[in-house]
């Protein structure tokens, strides 16, 4: 009888080496004579044990990790593909304890079979039974919110653009942001890209659009890969088409690859490029939800808000309203990096804080020192100070504090991080990613990576502090997107939690 074992196809995992080991664990199953069936699954997430690969058996699936090419022989002869005992084993895989308090909505299928394995669609199916506003209000009444720096209600903008007096919309899932320490959307892309699809396909229904776009940014060859693969397997089953699922409806989605830029983050840079222009940020009004891709209504969302749809129309805006707390409903991937023992995403209810996250799930640093700054919201959030571990990890308590949750991108530092030089970083990625429309963005990061080099070399420090903060006034003031308007987050909490790594010290730290 064939045993079947669980290697990643993730990319995270590809780069620890999961295709040499697929390879020798087939080898050595053919030259033991052993018949193993191989499935190249999602992954779990839990990025610190990759590859982590997994054995079915009569107990369930029993997990081994980190798997090296090395420890294939002696997983064989221990008998793994029984479950047995070896210094690799973790045991159940559900029973995994960073997997198994977590409560997985989004990512609930990612792992568990191969990215297009057969799915059942109930969501779509409950949405082809529901007149369009009775689709919309179920949207409203989840409490779903957009997953970005914003963070809108969903059902708001879906009102509006189904609303609009237009014969043609669309609807647009920009996976094109890319933040540093933010992995969550190339995850689902590669592990479970059908429920980017069924949500997409969803809204389409609700809003009155026949045709939509995945626009992914280059960077992420397997996620578009796995896409493009999981569009086609979904026009031959009639999900995607002229009719779907045999409703005589029509949806047809495409997909575009961004050059990389990272300003197409934005919504409406993002538009530009889908047009075939330069990404560059468009002046608000009008918002795409009224005049957006061509001209038309256009529903845009990230891909964390498609990918919650599926989930609270088959269960319901109830179920999904239930978990998570205040006007936050539902969960989000933390994404855990930087020096941190356990890195990796872990799917959670809005609420907890960050010490329990960084400490309890993610295990501290990995270098074993003290933790000293925590920066939330991707390149471009605030720099948290211990103070505030303790506040729940949710947007309107961050917004509260002048913080952004953003996507849940979470990147640890060591004491031994210079918090000037991260200071410095955000002013030159902000000179790199611009798109160059707005002066306060593209000359205030040119003239704030200078400056921050006056201030660490003690060039007349007090002045050159005080200019630094008014670049950063100007640019938060100034700046059409979040570019140029978020990066005085982190630059000016590293100069306000960390004064001694700008060399401020004693009268001049309070004066700063």
């Amino acid at each position: 009888m064939s045993v079947t074992v669980y290697v990643p196809r993730d990319a995270a995992a590809k780069a620890m080496g999961a295709d040499v080991v697929t390879a020798a664990i087939a080898g050595q199953a053919e030259a033991r004579g052993l018949s193993v069936r191989i499935v190249r699954n999602g992954s779990r997430g839990l990025l610190w044990l990759e590859p982590l690969v997994e054995v079915q058996t009569a107990a369930g699936r029993i997990a081994y990790g980190p798997v090296s090419l090395a420890d294939v022989p002696s997983l064989f002869e221990a008998g793994w593909l029984d479950g047995a005992a070896h210094p690799l084993r973790l045991g159940p895989t559900e029973e995994i304890p960073q997997l198994k308090r977590q409560r997985r909505l989004t990512f609930r299928r990612c792992g568990l079979d191969a990215p297009l394995a057969p799915v059942p669609w109930l969501g779509l199916e409950t949405a082809l039974e529901m007149p369009p506003q009775a689709i919309v209000q179920q949207v409203a009444d989840s409490g779903l919110h957009g997953r970005g720096s914003a963070a809108d209600p969903a059902g708001n903008l879906w009102r509006t653009v189904a609303q609009a007096p237009s014969a043609r919309k669309y609807v647009v899932c920009n996976a094109g942001g890319g933040d540093s320490g933010s992995f969550a959307d190339r995850v689902l892309l590669e592990g479970d890209p059908y429920l980017l699809i069924e949500g997409m396909a969803i809204a389409a229904l609700a809003v009155g659009a026949a045709r939509g776009f995945v626009y992914v940014r280059s960077e992420y060859p397997h996620a578009v890969a796995s896409l493009e693969r999981a569009l086609r397997a979904a026009r031959e089953a009639g999900v995607l088409g002229c009719s779907m699922l045999g409703s005589g409806r029509s949806f047809e989605l495409e997909l575009r690859v961004g050059g990389g830029s990272h300003v197409c983050g934005e919504d409406t840079a993002m538009l530009e490029s889908l047009e075939g222009r330069a990404g560059v940020v468009r002046a608000k009004p009008p918002l795409p939800a009224a005049s957006g891709l061509f001209g038309q209504p256009t529903l845009i969302h990230d891909v964390l808000a498609f990918a919650a749809v599926p989930t609270l129309l088959e269960k319901g805006a109830a179920f999904y309203r239930d978990v998570g707390g205040g006007r936050s409903r539902g969960t989000l991937p933390f994404q855990l990096s930087g020096n941190i023992r356990h890195g990796g995403l872990f799917e959670l209810p809005f609420g907890l804080g960050l010490r329990e996250l960084v400490f309890e799930i993610g295990g501290g640093t990995r270098s074993g020192r003290p933790v000293k700054a925590i920066q939330v919201g991707g390149p471009l959030g605030a720099y948290v100070p211990e103070s505030q571990w303790d506040l729940p990890l949710d947007p309107d308590a961050y917004a509260a504090k002048g913080l952004v949750l953003g996507r849940g991108g979470i990147v640890v530092h060591d004491d031994t991080v210079d918090m000037a030089q991260l200071a410095r970083f955000a002013m030159e990625f902000c000179a790199v990613q611009s798109c160059g429309k707005c002066a306060s963005c593209r000359i205030g990061s040119t003239r704030g990576v200078e400056v921050v080099d006056r201030i660490v070399m003690n060039h007349r420090r007090p002045q050159y502090v005080r200019m630094l903060r008014a670049l950063c006034d100007a640019m938060r003031s100034g700046s059409q997107c979040a570019i140029g308007g978020m990066t005085p987050l982190p630059v000016l909490s590293a100069l306000d939690h960390y004064p001694q790594d700008f060399g401020l010290v004693g009268e001049d730290a309070r004066a700063a």
